[in-house]
This record gives C-alpha cells, structure tokens and sequence, in this order.
C-alpha cells in the first residue's frame, strides 16, 4: 500500500529563521511575526510559478484582501520553524493560500490568506492571470 501523501498544488517548504527581533517580552515569536513569515511563504511560491517580472510586465500585482492565523503553540528563538504552503483554491478573481508552520513536527500555527491581483494602473481587481491558472489546472 503507498502511503505517499500528494503534495498539494503549488506546495513549498522553507525555513523560517527566528531572529532576536522577532521575539516580544515574553520570551515567544511575537503575533506580527507570522505574517511577514506567511508573506516569505507567499513570495517564494510566487516566485516559482509568477515570479514578480512576470507580474510587472503584466502591469499587475497580487494584494492580500483578508489573512487568517490560528496559534497553535508558542515558537521560542531556539525553535527552527519550517513553513509550508499551497494554493487551496483558483478562482477567477480570488485565490486562497493556506500554511502550517511547524517546529519538531509539531504544529505551531495555521495560516490562510486570500487575495486578488489588481491592475496597477487602476488599482482593480483583475481575472486570474491565464498562466497561472494554467499551472494551477494542470496540478489540481
């Protein structure tokens, strides 16, 4: 029987450093931290499917309309998170991302986001660019 787990689509992993400014006075990550860590989720998968030339040439740029973080346990500056993330779902205006940031195995936090790409020009949202949501169908 294989027990493989599919990855899902878009799926990357990436070590997410803690660094000494990251931690508040109470000795753990502090809440903002996580979102600059779902935005280098964010980025890095980007980069690989609609790297940010691509974006530019197109005259459009993805924007974050809603983000959502479930803590599940506290990360200390010791801890080596590693985050992992995947395209939930491809609308023909929205995309969902959702993340699990993980130390030791265990679950640290739960992230979902939601955004739209919008003409830079006009500032308004626009359709899921064709190429990506090429990509997208073919590992869905």
């Amino acid at each position: 029987m294989d027990t493989t787990i599919p990855k899902q689509s878009f799926e990357i992993e990436i070590n997410l450093p803690v660094r000494t400014y990251d931690i508040d006075f109470a000795g753990i990550v502090n809440n903002i931290v996580y979102i600059r860590w779902l935005e280098d989720l964010r980025l890095e998968m980007l980069s690989l499917h609609f790297p940010l030339g691509e974006q530019l040439k197109n005259g459009i740029m993805p924007v974050i309309v809603q983000t959502k973080i479930d803590y599940k346990q506290p990360i200390k500056i010791s801890d080596m998170p590693i985050g992992k993330m995947w395209m939930q779902s491809m609308e023909s205006l929205r995309w969902r991302v959702n993340a699990v940031i993980s130390v030791n195995g265990k679950t640290a936090a739960l992230g979902e986001q939601v955004g739209v790409f919008v003409n830079l020009q006009s500032k308004k949202p626009v359709r899921m660019p064709a190429e990506l949501r090429h990509k997208y169908q073919l590992q869905h």
